[in-house]
């Protein structure tokens, strides 16, 4: 008996000190208030962007971030969103499919990936003002 109890409290200990998950799951970061729909008011802000530091790590989504795709991170929006991007300057826009969380930055609505930064016109400058609209 004092074998059982003993195996029993080492079991407990042991898993008492294993390590935690380093990352929170998929499901856990994917939580949202409400789902965004198909025709939602545009929102407007400011667009920046996120290249070769970031290239290769984990996004928020779990999916690994390429700088080369049609990306992007939102605050709220649910990941796999497609939202056209609109440069409210020069009238070109790009559709992106949101797959992480940012910018963190105030003023800014939307993080594109180098990629969608290069086709929009906005990799020079940096930042530039844009509207986003649902799709």
């Amino acid at each position: 008996m004092h074998f059982q109890w003993s195996l029993f409290f080492l079991v407990i200990f042991l898993v008492g000190c294993s390590p935690s998950p380093r990352y929170a799951t998929i499901q856990a970061q994917n939580r949202q208030g409400k789902k965004a729909q198909q025709g939602d008011h545009e929102l407007q802000g400011k667009a920046s962007w996120y290249g070769r530091k970031f290239h290769g790590r984990t996004t928020a989504s779990g999916e690994t971030y390429n700088m080369r795709a049609m990306t992007a991170a939102h605050k709220t929006l649910p990941f796999g969103t497609r939202v056209r991007v609109t440069h409210q300057e020069t009238g070109r826009s790009v559709i992106v499919t949101i797959n992480d969380r940012g910018p963190f930055v105030e003023g800014r609505v939307i993080d594109l990936s180098r990629r969608a930064a290069d086709r929009l016109g906005i990799r020079d400058r940096g930042v530039a003002p844009v509207s986003l609209t649902i799709l």
